[in-house]
């Protein structure tokens, strides 16, 4: 099949302004609301794109762990890539797509660290192997090979016993939103996108062209 010929039309839905909510963190959750109870596989994926100091960008699928007014948290290796251009650059940007509900959130923001305190508690609710796994693997990083990483798990499992603790170098970072875009897929093209930036008075909200 030729890649240029692949094209879906949108109908599935349509969002306009008379029925969306005032605040994106609202809209978020019917979103978030709607999409968990259509069972979609992996509902809390979302694309995470960083920038080094130098603005080199990259991009990777982590997992949605919280959300609520103050942002949307994820949490990783802050040795790994993206920790390091985090730190070096601490903005960020998320994408959600269910194709399900032809559907798409972008999300802009700076970056904060979770507490210590909320790191603690979700890597404690992680199943053991997780936890261990935490310890073992240099994320990001190059080595020998497979059977090596296997057997670091082994040593660590050996190491921490039923109730590692949470490694100094893995915690949560929330993406704290400056800007929200809902996208609704609509037939010819002609989709709805509602953008929604944070200014000095609160949030403002507007319609862009698709």
């Amino acid at each position: 099949m030729d890649i240029a010929s692949i094209r879906t039309d949108y109908k599935r839905g349509e969002l306009d302004e008379t029925h969306a909510a005032d605040d994106p963190i609202e809209q978020f959750s019917r979103w978030w609301e709607e999409a968990r109870r259509c069972e979609i596989a992996d509902v809390n994926a979302m694309t995470l794109a960083t920038a080094s100091a130098a603005g080199r960008p990259s991009a990777r699928t982590v997992l949605l762990k919280d959300f609520d007014s103050r942002g949307f948290v994820f949490y990783t290796n802050y040795d790994s890539r993206k920790g390091r251009e985090l730190a070096a650059n601490p903005q960020a940007a998320l994408l959600f797509f269910w194709k399900e509900l032809e559907r798409q959130v972008r999300i802009d923001g700076h970056i904060e660290r979770v507490s210590a305190e909320d790191s603690d508690a979700y890597f404690a609710s992680r199943p053991l192997a997780s936890r261990i796994g935490a310890w073992a693997s240099p994320q990001s990083e190059p080595i020998p090979g497979k059977a090596w990483l296997v057997a670091k798990a082994a040593e660590m499992g050996l190491r921490h016993g039923l109730s590692p603790a949470r490694p100094p170098h893995w915690g949560g970072y929330r993406v704290c939103p400056e800007a929200i875009e809902f996208w609704q897929g609509r037939p010819s093209r002609l989709h709805d996108r509602l953008l929604y930036a944070r200014g000095d008075g609160g949030w403002m909200r507007s319609r862009l062209a698709p």
